[in-house]
């Protein structure tokens, strides 16, 4: 897939420039070329939806409401039963669904520890949250899940993540989602990672609700979705309050307005929708199994390149269905100083930390109590220099095996040459920068 800025040179430490390598696409992603053309075609005829007579406010309304269709194919919805709503992202449309569901602190909603804070904290300002722990290697198993739905009081919602953001396993959803709805207890997936990766038909994997957003799918123009059962969405006050959202409106009364409109307060973000209508009609266009024959590629040379890394540690299973992304340490380097030096050494762009996902980061670590209640000791004094974490390196649909070999060269380069920390100093922030930079900074 062809992105936009393929091929940038980006400077690097003691030599000429080289071409950027982007391995940190489970965060956010380039734009496809596609997709940048679609948006570039669509600018002249932007206007405001829904509310306007004139010609380009008809186009720009038809094109948003043609992209739920779009939506609601992609992800196998039923259109008669389901409902698209726009949302700026992942975390926005989970916590929609959070305070749309009628929750009460009476309710119980079960999560796992593997789960990206989008599915944690959510929920635990709605309703009570109740746990299931992963193994030392970050997963679960349908029987894990089926005891927390069996233990009293018994959830109204199951909310877990479709592909791990930072392992990249992907749990067995059709058989845990069955178990659930035997149970009579809603299914949310977070499918923030699964979307872009992995074909996701909600009615045959038994998904009631699942989030999405457009800029991990070459898409990042501000805008995701929130798909769920138009009967959840057809009553209740919205989240987010004001214009669209209403029918009409008194000095001490209001009529909300009908689903979708309800849960779309404000302006649309009409060219970021465009943008998402255009991103998965690409990826459908490309076909699942050219996907997934290239996505088993990559996983199988990061498999290959990091094998040969000396002193490197790496963190979750090596499942065959994994996305093609690695989560690393090195032993006896910070986590910050290997991206660091993968960025200025090597042009190659990669993430450190813990993800937004700390209790799982916590758990893959084998830190205990003492030590995780040490680090968060110093985030609350500001002191961000000894902070636990991890590196991941993760493709995109614009990635290719030169780039996973390249990373596999920096890092074995890195490891054989630790004398070069002494290179680097640490900001107040805990960003690893060379003195140099902090110098002329």
């Amino acid at each position: 897939m062809p992105l936009v800025g393929d091929g940038v040179l980006v400077p690097v430490a003691g030599g000429p420039p080289r071409p950027y390598v982007d391995l940190d696409a489970a965060a956010s992603t380039s734009p496809s070329v596609r997709v940048a053309a679609a948006v570039a075609d669509f600018l002249p005829w932007c206007s405001s939806v829904h509310r306007g007579a004139g010609l380009k406010s008809r186009v720009s309304s038809e094109r948003f409401e043609q992209a739920r269709d779009t939506v609601l194919r992609f992800v196998g919805a039923d259109p008669v039963e389901h409902q698209a709503v726009f949302v700026r992202g992942t975390t926005e449309a989970l916590n929609v669904a959070a305070a749309r569901l009628g929750l009460t602190r009476d309710d119980v909603v079960l999560t796992t520890v593997a789960e990206h804070h989008s599915n944690l904290l959510p929920w635990r300002r709605h309703a009570a949250v109740r746990y299931v722990d992963v193994d030392v290697d970050g997963t679960f198993t349908v029987d894990d899940v089926v005891a927390g739905l069996d233990a009293s009081p018994r959830p109204k919602v199951l909310a877990l993540t479709g592909a791990s953001n930072v392992t990249g396993w992907v749990p067995p959803l059709a058989e845990i989602a069955a178990a659930a709805r035997a149970r009579g207890v809603l299914v949310v997936v977070d499918g923030a990672q699964l979307a872009p990766h992995r074909p996701v038909r909600m009615a045959e994997l038994g998904i009631d609700v699942l989030a999405l957003s457009g800029h991990k799918m070459h898409a990042p123009y501000g805008a995701g979705a929130l798909v769920a059962p138009r009967r959840l969405l057809a009553q209740g006050e919205p989240l987010l309050v004001g214009g669209g959202a209403v029918s009409a409106v008194g000095l001490h009364d209001v009529q909300w307005g009908p689903a979708p409109d309800r849960d779309e307060a404000g302006s649309p973000n009409v060219v970021g929708v465009v943008a998402l209508d255009a991103a998965v009609q690409e990826l459908g266009m490309r076909g699942w199994a050219a996907t997934l024959r290239h996505e088993r590629r990559l996983a199988a040379e990061l498999d290959r390149q990091l094998a040969t890394v000396p002193g490197l540690v790496r963190y979750g299973p090596r499942d065959a269905d994994a996305l093609a992304l690695a989560t690393f340490n090195l032993e006896g380097v910070p986590h910050g100083l290997v991206a660091a030096r993968l960025s200025y050494e090597h042009g190659i762009g990669v993430r450190s930390g813990c993800f937004c996902a700390h209790p799982l980061v916590t758990r893959l670590l084998g830190l205990d109590a003492e030590r995780t209640a040490l680090f968060r000791e110093q985030v609350r004094r500001g002191d961000h220099h000894d902070l636990p974490g991890a590196v991941r390196a993760s493709t995109g649909h614009g990635s290719d095996v030169g780039d996973v070999v390249r990373l596999g060269e920096a890092l074995r380069a890195i490891a054989a040459s630790p004398g070069r920390a002494a290179d680097y100093e640490v900001t107040g922030s805990g960003e690893h920068v060379p003195r140099d930079a902090a110098a002329a900074a």
